[in-house]
């Protein structure tokens, strides 16, 4: 992931603006990208990217299928009308899925209640299997299928400081990534390569050898703490990095494309309350 080289003096951000920049940087340019239902920090994150470093991507709206719309505000509902402004088309339904399965999507964004060190997600049911959950989640859709022939998936949450999101094992898997009860994708026959990578407030995973490795973390999150809130052993990669700054053509890009703020609806005010500056002077954003 690379971030565009500007002056960024100065610079005041948050982490959920940090966070949909980091997001933006998994896509690479000339992908065709998509995003599930009710995903802000991923749906402002692909207008950023389209705004920024990756400006020949196919944009593929979530809820209206509208392909590289120019909406003049995000909108606090995917389902909004504004979302299909200046778009260049509106796909059907089954002609994405159709597309999907033809492998010509090449990266899709999801999350979960849940996810595993395999990249497994659970948007379905928290809670012992065959027993009644102790919450029902929302669902997955189409993800399931969608997960199976997309090229590249980009995990994310803004829920692993809880502890409870990053876990040994999926109680329920929705959508699987890279090995699901010792079976991999490949044995299955899935056309998609799995989860690339796997963003969080805390810090970057890559996949290495199908497992979620850090990779990254912000600048005012340790290891330890990492390590604290993940459910399962943490590999740490060796030449373990910061998260790389935002730069003032990003930050520009995303406030322009999010003045509504909906990508806070994924923080906590805790979490919003972490705020970074970045000064040629200070080796460090905190």
């Amino acid at each position: 992931m690379t971030a565009t080289d500007v002056d960024t003096r100065a610079l005041k951000f948050s982490i959920d603006e940090w966070f949909v920049v980091t997001l933006a940087r998994t896509i690479r340019d000339r992908e065709a990208v998509f995003h599930g239902f009710g995903s802000p920090c991923a749906q402002v994150a692909m207008h950023v990217a389209r705004h920024t470093h990756a400006r020949d991507m196919l944009l593929v709206e979530g809820a209206t299928y509208a392909v590289n719309p120019d909406p003049a505000f995000i909108p606090p509902t995917g389902n909004d009308l504004a979302l299909q402004r200046g778009a260049t088309y509106q796909m059907r339904f089954e002609e994405f899925f159709d597309a999907a399965v033809r492998g010509d999507i090449d990266r899709m964004f999801l999350s979960g209640g849940q996810i595993d060190q395999w990249g497994n997600t659970n948007v379905t049911a928290v809670g012992a299997v065959n027993a009644p959950p102790k919450v029902k989640l929302g669902g997955g859709g189409g993800g399931c299928n969608l997960a199976a022939t997309i090229r590249n998936l980009t995990l994310w949450t803004t829920r692993h400081g809880s502890g409870r999101t990053l876990v040994e094992a999926c109680d329920f898997i929705t959508d699987m990534g890279h090995r699901m009860h010792g079976t991999t994708r490949e044995e299955l026959g899935f056309r998609g390569n799995g989860p690339e990578w796997l963003v969080t407030e805390l810090g970057v995973f890559d996949f290495v050898g199908g497992r979620a490795r850090l990779r990254q973390v912000f600048p005012d999150i340790s290891v330890e703490q990492v390590r604290a809130a993940t459910g399962f052993p943490l590999e740490v990669a060796g030449d373990l990095r910061t998260v790389p700054l935002p730069s003032a053509v990003e930050l520009a890009a995303l406030r322009a494309a999010d003045p509504l703020k909906v990508r806070h609806q994924e923080f906590s005010k805790d979490q919003l309350a972490r705020v970074f500056e970045h000064r040629p002077d200070k080796t460090c954003a905190c």
